[in-house]
Parts: structure tokens; C-alpha cells; sequence
């Protein structure tokens, strides 16, 4: 199956049905349901940010989001360069529909779609 790995906080937006679209700065064909990998990495500016402006995130603190693993899985409908939501800020927006949250599971995280086998992994 394909993962993306997404940045926290703005995975957990996405696995919470929140946050629409993914914005990156290349674009693909592929269109289908894929897993989101929160990466190692997480982005304290952002999380002030739509804490303080987005109204997200009440009581929460940086250790309550999972990181470098798998947490959700949403579907990809489409790759635009326009999209009408609040979250598009472009080069390129995966549009996601079907967004939710999957039990963590452990993993390294790579650039790009990457394909994972979760059976050789229990």
C-alpha cells in the first residue's frame, strides 16, 4: 500500500477530518487510498500558530501527537493547482477525501509515496 509521511500537527488534521487537502511542491497521477505516516519531525510554528489562530489543538501539547509512524489513512481524489479550501496554499494540493485515524504503527518514514506491506510487519 502507499504512505505519505505528513508533518505533525498537520497530519493529525487530516486523520481528524479536518484539513482537506495536502499541499506539496510536485504533483502526481496517483489517485487512490493511501496511509498516513506522521514524520519525525514536527512543526512547532505551525502548531502555535493554528492553536492560537485556527482555534485547534485546545489543551493539547506537543507530546500528545504520534510521531514517525503510521496514523490514519485517507484517499486521494485529485492534484490541483486551484482548489477552493482555506488549507490550499499551492504549489500543488492533493485533494483527500475519507480521511480517518488508524491504530500508530512504528515506522521510518521516506520522501515521496512510498509502498509499505503492513502484514510483513505484525
Amino acid at each position: 500500500m502507499k504512505v505519505l509521511s505528513i508533518q505533525q500537527p498537520y497530519a493529525e488534521l487530516i486523520v481528524s477530518g479536518i484539513k482537506d487537502i495536502e499541499n506539496r511542491s510536485w504533483p502526481t497521477k496517483f489517485r487512490g487510498e493511501f496511509l498516513i505516516h506522521a514524520s519525525k519531525k514536527f512543526d512547532n510554528e505551525s502548531f502555535r500558530y493554528l492553536s492560537i489562530y485556527g482555534g485547534h489543538f485546545e489543551g493539547m501539547t506537543k507530546s500528545d501527537f504520534p510521531l514517525g509512524g503510521i496514523v490514519g489513512k485517507s484517499t486521494l481524489i485529485d492534484c490541483v493547482t486551484r482548489y477552493p479550501s482555506g488549507w490550499f496554499i499551492g504549489k500543488y494540493g492533493f485533494v483527500l477525501k475519507d480521511s480517518c485515524r488508524l491504530d500508530f504503527v512504528p515506522m521510518k518514514g521516506k520522501l515521496g509515496f512510498f509502498e509499505v506491506n503492513l502484514s510483513d510487519r505484525r
